[in-house]
């Protein structure tokens, strides 16, 4: 579960940096863009997860086809235990990172252009800007985009029941699986404490 959380969690928050930058700056078709990264969020995450699974299948999947017209071996993503948990991870940051680019931008959006514009007369490169101007006054979004995403990456549980149900074994299980398994089981005791777990980690990060 921590190195699910971690793993999302770290990957929303540098992918959503760098594409509210680039989506900040004067490129052709931003609002698009926008739309277009914004879009998966608003699709059903079971939905996303049985599109995956086939996607990911190891013989028939799409990724696997275009990986063999290269003459690379695709793995199986969702069959092999070690690579499991980290597929579904990046399903869930194509899904997901949307939200922290939209939180990124409204953050880098509220900082004042004087701040740049005395940067840009003082000769600093862009690269600067970035990382003495964007970054430290961008640093509330920041701290939104992990505490959402680490939070959503403890408690996930749809995305991966969709396309692994806690599989293959228990490779991909994660707390909220294992609580949903044990009351499955009947085991109603042990479905309850680790319900507790997840509320009192969940509420440490908040």
């Amino acid at each position: 579960t921590l190195i699910y959380a971690v793993m999302t969690s770290g990957l929303k928050v540098v992918i959503g940096l760098l594409l509210a930058v680039l989506l900040t700056s004067k490129i052709i078709a931003r609002g698009y863009l926008r739309s277009a990264i914004f879009f998966p969020v608003l699709v059903s995450t079971i939905g996303v997860g049985l599109t995956f699974t086939v996607l990911m299948n190891p013989e028939q999947g799409l990724i696997n086809k275009a990986l063999g017209l290269v003459g690379i071996a695709g793995p199986g993503w969702l069959t092999n235990p070690s690579l499991a948990i980290f597929s579904i991870g990046l399903v869930d940051v194509w899904k997901g990172v949307g939200l922290a680019t939209v939180i990124f931008i409204a953050g880098i959006v509220s900082i004042p252009s004087d701040y740049y514009e005395a940067a840009e007369v003082d000769g600093a490169s862009r690269s600067n800007s970035f990382w003495h101007i964007t970054l430290p006054l961008a640093r509330p979004a920041i701290a939104s985009v992990i505490t959402l995403s680490l939070i959503g990456g403890l408690r996930s549980f749809d995305l991966i029941w969709a396309m692994t149900g806690g599989g293959p074994g228990f490779a991909s299980d994660v707390i909220a699986s294992v609580i949903y398994k044990q009351y499955q089981a009947g085991f109603y005791g042990l479905s309850t404490a680790g319900s507790v777990v997840l509320f009192l980690l969940v509420t440490a990060i908040i």
